[in-house]
């Protein structure tokens, strides 16, 4: 890919270098006014992510390199087994993978994990490092509810890991976010994180909401679930679906790109707004892109189409920012 980008920062090289001895804030100081659209000086305080599993057959500098071209302010990082940096190398593969996105004038406030035992060994080493980096967000794992347990019983349990989750977290300064997945897992209902939630710090532990799925589970009823877990909601990711019959004539979910699907977008950012969340966004790409989507890393997709389908979705994006004055 040719080093456009890298060409456009290198004036700007030494306010960036400098912003990075002083972590996140001081990379949002000294990059202030130097980025264009879809930068963090247009959109500070709530930097547009990729979530970068589409983008795991990519090197980190062909990543990043794509990612500055295309304009957004951050990458959504995958850190956990069978992503971008392996949980085991996070003290020496996350911090090459940031300072490769750093180089290109780009950013990571957030990352992807499956962080959700505090006394898992792999825990401690990826808290340090992101703390170590100036990366505040994490998302965890997923917690699954035991059958042989009643639903009160299974959360009186997960308010437990949840508690410790916290403890781990406040020691290294980070916030650890649980997403609201569709399905039978916890969070799935949405109104099951509020038990675990409601006795801890917001500071430390939270939501990253999930718009498609709280759709899927609660297809006008969501405004309710977002409302009762907006003091922990730090950070958010994007996406759309469809529900459509396959062949057999049973309704499944298709992921489609934003703005193509069921997704309320309007009553969603209107309850946004005036919540007045700032949190850093991700954006998703779960439709048919030749692979990419699960994270193959020898997708069908050529590089160049898959920037074209990145920069659709955050064109999108960024317009319903600006229609709703975010």
């Amino acid at each position: 890919m040719e080093n456009n980008s890298r060409r456009r920062f290198i004036a700007k090289s030494a306010a960036v270098i400098s912003g990075m001895s002083l972590g996140i804030q001081g990379i949002t100081a000294a990059n202030s006014n130097l980025f264009g659209t879809g930068s963090l000086a247009a959109n500070v305080k709530r930097p547009i992510h990729a979530f970068t599993k589409v983008l795991q057959f990519l090197s980190y500098h062909e990543m990043a390199e794509m990612l500055a071209e295309q304009g957004f302010a951050g990458a959504d990082l995958t850190v956990r087994a069978g992503g971008q940096v392996l949980p085991e190398n996070v003290e020496t593969d996350l911090p090459a993978a940031v300072k490769a996105l750093r180089e290109a004038g780009v950013d990571s406030h957030m990352i992807t994990t499956n962080v959700i035992d505090a006394e898992d060994k792999y825990t401690r080493p990826i808290l340090k490092t992101i703390a170590g980096l100036g990366i505040k967000y994490y998302r965890t794992g997923y917690l699954e509810y035991d059958a042989s347990k009643s639903i009160s019983q299974n959360l009186d349990d997960h308010k437990r890991s949840f508690e410790k989750l916290e403890k781990v977290n406040r020691e290294f300064g980070v916030h650890g976010d649980y997403q609201n997945h569709s399905g039978r897992r916890v969070g799935g209902p949405v109104w099951d994180l509020h038990p675990l939630l409601k006795d801890r710090d917001p500071e430390f532990l939270g939501v990253q909401y999930d718009i498609r799925h709280a759709t899927v589970e609660g297809a006008v009823s969501w405004p309710l679930g977002m409302k009762l877990l907006a003091p922990w909601i730090k950070t958010i990711d994007i996406k759309d679906f469809i529900w459509e019959k396959n062949e057999q004539g049973e309704w499944k979910i298709k992921n489609v790109p934003l703005g193509k699907g069921m997704v309320n977008f309007k009553e969603y950012f209107e309850l946004y707004k005036s919540m007045k969340i700032e949190a850093p966004v991700s954006i998703h790409y779960e439709y048919d892109l030749g692979g990419a989507e699960h994270g193959n890393r020898n997708p069908s997709i050529t590089a160049e189409k898959m920037a074209e389908w990145l920069k659709k979705d955050l064109d999108y994006l960024e317009s319903q920012f600006r229609q709703f004055g975010l």
